[in-house]
């Protein structure tokens, strides 16, 4: 029996209020109601806007992103940026020729050139 009696009284508690109830006795909301000040926790005031970027996000990456940027530094910018321009326009010409020999519709030739382009960022040609 008295077992039981010592069980119910560790039960039992002293605590009278909510989860939020602070040592002094003041629950949360009563707290932020008294505060003018936000909690640093609760963000006030614009979101963070993110411009775009400028550069390359390639920039060093990939097997051939070493031999693209030395070309570029040698060729300069603007002739690099023509070569490379005419290189991708051929190669969108034979995923062209490929679509039309296999018979692939326009939205399975757009993926294919889609996939071009991934494969040319991964390798580095896009650098």
């Amino acid at each position: 029996m008295a077992t039981s009696s010592v069980s119910a009284a560790v039960l039992s508690s002293s605590f009278h209020g909510s989860w939020g109830t602070s040592i002094a006795g003041e629950d949360y909301s009563t707290m932020l109601a008294k505060s003018s000040v936000a909690p640093p926790w609760v963000k006030v005031g614009k979101p963070l806007r993110y411009g775009p970027m400028m550069g390359n996000v390639n920039e060093g990456k990939g097997l051939f992103a070493p031999l693209v940027v030395v070309t570029r530094n040698i060729v300069g910018k603007k002739r690099f940026n023509q070569l490379r321009g005419k290189a991708i326009a051929l190669h969108s010409q034979v995923i062209n020729e490929f679509c039309k020999t296999i018979g692939a519709d326009t939205k399975q030739k757009q993926g294919l050139i889609r996939l071009a382009k991934k494969n040319g960022e991964k390798l580095g040609f896009l650098a």
